[in-house]
């Protein structure tokens, strides 16, 4: 099978991603993109060279729990 026609790797619907929508969390990333463990494509990626940040933010949850998350965007 030619390069072209193979499937787009998590890593490769992360990155388009966060090209064309900027940032992305884990609970996105599972809805949207079918990736259960993104801390560890994150990670993949910047092992890969890719310049990437981690924000932090911080809310309340459905239960009334502080609860907090990953935001990831290119740096």
């Amino acid at each position: 099978m030619s390069k072209e026609h193979e499937r787009p790797t998590q890593c490769d619907r992360i990155q388009r991603w966060l090209e064309e929508i900027g940032e992305i969390d884990s609970s996105t990333a599972m809805r949207e993109l079918g990736v259960y463990r993104l801390a560890s494509r994150i990670s993949e990626m910047k092992k890969r060279g890719m310049n990437i940040k981690r924000e932090m933010r911080s809310g309340i949850n459905r239960f009334g729990e502080k609860v907090s998350w990953a935001v990831y965007s290119l740096a």
